[in-house]
């Protein structure tokens, strides 16, 4: 690297690490003069980047957006240099990966044998959230993220579409009987999801073009493989990705209803980076695999 970008690259560590000390630990250089390193940036640039008290490092506006583009530039340079190497060298890292719960559990968890397998030299880190991350605050390579993306500076690739099915268990079936048309949803317990308000107002297409039909009733999560539990369990009726509930299906633990009627509203899972990254071979070798792999299971 260049002074620049070795300038950078301390900077971020500082703001990584939170600490002079630790970063400088990290560097290998002594806290005293990693401090002057930064000074020598904040005079050059002719801003404050960071708050220093005796607690803890506080960035500035300024240091953000320095911070940000710093680890743009950083993952740029890396992407660069292990281009020119991927002809010679199997992908090799750390891959961390941000992923929402019932995906990392229904999709990816059984992928990842043998994606290792096949790429000994990778490491993975799965961070799982149903949250959106920011991929530069924690350091990730890589998001999973289901649904339609909005304006992003983010580097996506789609690698599959999912739709959402209106189901429930021959248990709770036999009980209450199968919903014949979309308005006796409204007599029976539906499984809500809490947090998108978008998702409890269910679609049908009716004559007069598509209604959407408010459900309710005694149980509600924020975790997709909770009201999956609860389905399969006979609690109520539920409406989940396909990739959610395909194991039930073929085990026959849940079954679909009102297909007819139903609006599935098809919607794309994108691997999302940030610019420059996408280019690194381990990220490459997990993106082609995980298209590859998807491809084969439709």
């Amino acid at each position: 690297m260049n002074s620049t970008s070795t300038e950078m690259n301390a900077f971020v560590r500082v703001v990584e690490r939170g600490s002079f000390a630790t970063a400088a630990g990290d560097l290998g250089i002594t806290p005293s003069a990693l401090s002057k390193l930064v000074t020598r940036i904040e005079d050059r640039l002719g801003v404050r980047l960071l708050t220093r008290t005796t607690r803890r490092l506080v960035l500035t506006a300024e240091g953000e957006l320095f911070a940000a583009r710093s680890r743009e530039i950083l993952a740029s340079i890396e992407a660069a240099e292990a281009e020119i190497t991927a002809a010679s060298h199997a992908p090799r890292g750390h891959l961390r990966i941000s992923v929402g719960t019932a995906y990392a559990k229904q999709i990816l968890g059984p992928l990842l044998p043998p994606f290792l397998a096949r790429y000994p030299d990778i490491t993975v880190e799965l961070l799982v959230s149903d949250r959106q991350i920011d991929l530069v605050a924690e350091q990730a390579d890589i998001a999973i993220r289901s649904g339609w993306l909005g304006d992003s500076t983010l580097v996506a690739r789609k690698i599959a579409d999912a739709r959402r099915l209106i189901c429930a268990s021959p248990l709770y079936l036999g009980k209450y009987g199968s919903p014949r048309v979309p308005a006796d949803l409204l007599q029976h317990n539906c499984l809500t999801l809490t947090g998108f308000a978008q998702f409890n107002q269910w679609p049908f297409h009716t004559d007069e073009g598509i209604n959407r039909l408010a459900i309710s009733g005694t149980f509600a999560s924020d975790n997709a493989d909770l009201l999956l539990d609860a389905a399969v369990a006979g609690l109520g009726i539920a409406r989940l990705a396909d990739f959610v509930v395909a194991r039930a299906f073929r085990e026959g633990t849940l079954v679909p209803l009102l297909q007819d009627t139903h609006l599935s509203e098809p919607f794309p899972i994108h691997v999302v980076t940030v610019p420059g990254r996408h280019r690194t071979p381990r990220v490459k070798a997990f993106t082609e695999f995980m298209i590859s792999q998807l491809d084969a299971a439709r």
